[in-house]
């Protein structure tokens, strides 16, 4: 069922003319979802797997271009391995279990982040992913795994170094424009807008040199409880915002 299906009084509740290009999202809450309901935590990350399906679907009805979601930051080894194992299982069976409808709906797959300290079937299922959802050219769907802003821009200007080191890049051609597609190898556009579900107030080394002017929605909804019609209210909040990029409003 679309997401017009649903919900349709959904071109009310936004402006389909005005939508973002580039949304992030960072699913924030499913360990304390669970909590509140006597679960497991991974219970609660099933739970907000099961919420990313829908969400997804719901970006590709509206035909936004472009999702990026934080699924595994670097910082989430630190927490107990059998979570951790956990969530490796939840991403491998996520992709194989979506692969084909995401295909269907013409959604193409790309990853951000490191492959150190993933295991082969979790790389393998990325890999397939990527590969078979490559020629479709509908919603990018991004999934940040493994994914770190600070450690992303750091490893990236060490390229950057080397190749300027090795004569491959002249100094003089050491831009910011170089610099942000060093970065960015997917070639995503910056976000227009995130969102972070479950009353955190913070971004949580999400992307930030490509959050430079994004528009941020918080919301105290935890992510296994954010359906489409939280998605729309967080849309139509960012289409109340004033976007003047460090120039002013138009008189």
């Amino acid at each position: 069922m679309s997401l017009f299906e649903k919900i349709p009084h959904a071109g009310e509740m936004v402006d389909l003319s005005r939508l973002p290009d580039h949304v992030g999202i960072i699913m924030d809450g499913n360990g304390r979802w669970a909590k509140e309901r006597g679960y497991s935590r991974l219970r609660g990350h099933r739970a907000g797997v099961e919420r990313l399906h829908d969400i997804v679907a719901a970006t590709s009805d509206l035909k936004i271009p472009y999702l990026t979601v934080y699924a595994f930051s670097t910082e989430n080894w630190k927490r107990p391995q059998e979570e951790v194992s956990g969530l490796m299982r939840l991403l491998i069976e996520y992709l194989h279990r979506e692969l084909a409808e995401l295909c269907a709906n013409n959604i193409r797959i790309v990853f951000s982040g490191e492959e150190e300290h993933i295991g082969p079937r979790v790389r393998e299922a990325m890999a397939t992913a990527a590969q078979a959802s490559a020629p479709n050219t509908g919603t990018v769907l991004n999934i940040a795994f493994n994914y770190g802003g600070r450690q992303a821009i750091a490893a990236a200007a060490l390229r950057l170094a080397a190749k300027a080191v090795s004569g491959e890049v002249p100094a003089a051609d050491l831009t910011p424009e170089l610099f942000e597609a060093e970065l960015n190898p997917n070639g995503l556009p910056d976000f227009d807008l995130i969102i972070r579900t479950s009353g955190e107030y913070r971004l949580s080394n999400f992307f930030p040199f490509e959050s430079a002017y994004a528009e941020l929605v918080f919301t105290p909804v935890y992510w296994p409880d954010f359906d489409e019609r939280e998605y729309l209210k967080a849309i139509a909040e960012f289409q109340t915002r004033s976007r003047r990029f460090g120039g002013v409003a138009p008189a």
